[in-house]
């Protein structure tokens, strides 16, 4: 039994240091916001090119792929 429980510690840490990650990652996602205007065109073209972010960007001024795909990942 203790070989199998020195198994299970250490495949414990990662997981833990993976779920700290995903949190902070999180926590950048929410700083995020569009105007309505925004919102309409990037679902507008979402349905026509799908998850092309650079594409979209294009259209959205002062807009990065970064945020778009954020702002979409968030709402959805």
């Amino acid at each position: 039994m203790e070989n199998h429980l020195m198994t299970k510690k250490p495949k414990t840490n990662p997981i833990v240091a993976s779920s700290s990650s995903e949190e902070v990652s999180s926590l950048e996602w929410e700083a995020v916001n569009m105007n309505q205007e925004e919102e309409d065109l990037i679902c507008r073209m979402h349905k026509l090119v799908g998850d092309r972010w650079e594409l979209i960007a294009g259209r959205v001024p002062g807009r990065t792929a970064e945020e778009i795909e954020r702002f979409w990942v968030m709402k959805n």
